[in-house]
């Protein structure tokens, strides 16, 4: 693996260009992925907020949900915002019948935790492993974890409900930095990319 850390945005649905534009303005080399063969040539994944049921069914339709599910088993980095966290839960609680999420972080999350969109909100949060300032966060109907194993790393709550987390090098948040400029948790992700 080269200096420059190569990334994919799964780019099914959802606001793929925050992420790639955050990402590229960190220095890595950004693609956006939508076949097996895209997701072979990066070596970190972000999986941006959505629909988490629309992004589930394209992933099978596209024939990535496998490959997706294989590379996250075999170590690959992802970040997972919003409906990504969704994807990266081993559980989803309130998940439609046929919805899978591509697993990989022991924790049970709920969708729509926060309510609707009209119930979105943002807030200030203490995030202790990125140090101060506090993170500006978006909620945009946000999903909540509501249990974490004992290997998961709770990052942030927000009103004793946990809202970002970590395991091993998979990192996932229920809010959106990238829509407030908010680069620490990708340079977080990027350091899994490039790390040993």
């Amino acid at each position: 693996m080269g200096a420059t850390p190569r990334v994919g945005v799964l780019a099914l649905q959802g606001d793929v260009r925050e992420h790639a534009a955050v990402l590229a303005s960190l220095g890595a080399e950004v693609s956006l992925v939508r076949t097996p063969a895209q997701l072979d040539a990066v070596d970190g994944l972000v999986l941006p907020g959505g629909e988490s049921s629309v992004i589930d069914k394209l992933s099978r339709l596209f024939g990535l949900r496998e490959p997706i599910v294989d590379r996250i088993a075999a170590g690959m980095p992802v970040y997972g915002t919003c409906a990504g966290l969704i994807l990266l839960a081993e559980r989803i609680l309130d998940g439609l019948p046929t919805q899978l999420p591509f697993g990989g972080i022991d924790v049970d999350v709920r969708r729509n935790a926060f309510g609707s969109q009209v119930d979105s909100f943002e807030a200030s949060i203490d995030v202790p492993a990125l140090g101060e300032p506090a993170v500006h966060a978006t909620f945009i109907r946000a999903p909540v974890v509501e249990r974490a194993g004992a290997g998961v790393e709770v990052l942030a709550s927000v009103d004793g409900r946990i809202v970002a987390v970590e395991q091993g090098p998979l990192l996932a948040t229920a809010f959106h930095p990238e829509v407030e400029g908010e680069t620490r948790f990708h340079r977080r992700f990027l350091d899994r990319v490039t790390g040993p």
